[in-house]
């Protein structure tokens, strides 16, 4: 497989977010190497984007989602859980694609290890939380570039998802611009998560 470059990326975060749909996020640490095909993903804007956590400014927390494209932006959610996103957008303008669901495509056994509690292998990376937990990414990743070869997160083209087999909708749980349908998954995979619609009430920004 080939490795995404960061001018593949380096674009609006909608068209990005379809691109995103059949490639592959592979991690490799000391325990070994797991590797996912991404089969839901959202994108998010900055600030013309109420649901970014850029809608405000820059800040220190969301500096990597300004960019140069192509690098991780990892954040900490509900004092529990990583996400993980893929940059978007020329350098300085905020942009990128939260990473929520993959099917498992190597090292499956650590990828149960890391999830114990999962019991069906097509759920293991099923929701942000989980995807980001089989891969073992963390905080200490947050900046990560996945276009370099030498980099221990890796992004590469997979088989392409044909237009007939993607879908999109609400993102979830999102407290502002609910109903845009900035959410895209392929259709038919048991890995993509539950759908949750987002109220006023909540406060936590995506991405």
């Amino acid at each position: 497989m080939s490795q995404v470059t960061r001018d593949e990326l380096a674009l609006d975060p909608l068209w990005v977010a379809r691109r995103l749909l059949g490639c592959e996020l592979w991690s490799t640490g000391p325990q070994g190497q797991v590797g996912v095909r991404l089969v839901e993903v959202e994108a998010y804007r900055g600030m013309d984007d109420p649901a970014s956590h850029c809608y405000r400014g820059r800040t220190e927390r969301n500096a990597v989602m300004f960019g140069p494209a192509g690098h991780l932006y990892v954040y900490f959610v509900y004092g529990m859980h990583f996400c993980i996103n893929v940059v978007c957008l020329t350098d300085g303008v905020p942009g990128a694609v939260l990473l929520r669901a993959g099917e498992i495509t190597t090292g499956a056994e650590l990828a149960r290890s890391r999830r114990p509690a999962v019991r069906k292998d097509t759920q293991l990376a099923s929701g942000p939380a989980r995807l980001a937990g089989v891969l073992g990414i963390t905080r200490e990743h947050n900046g990560v570039d996945l276009t370099d070869p030498e980099s221990p997160i890796r992004l590469y083209n997979g088989s392409p998802v044909g237009e007939d087999d993607i879908r999109s909708g609400p993102r979830v749980g999102v407290a502002a611009a609910m109903d845009l349908p900035w959410r895209t998954w392929v259709d038919g995979s048991s890995a993509v998560s539950s759908y949750r619609r987002g109220g006023r009430r909540r406060i936590q920004a995506r991405t």
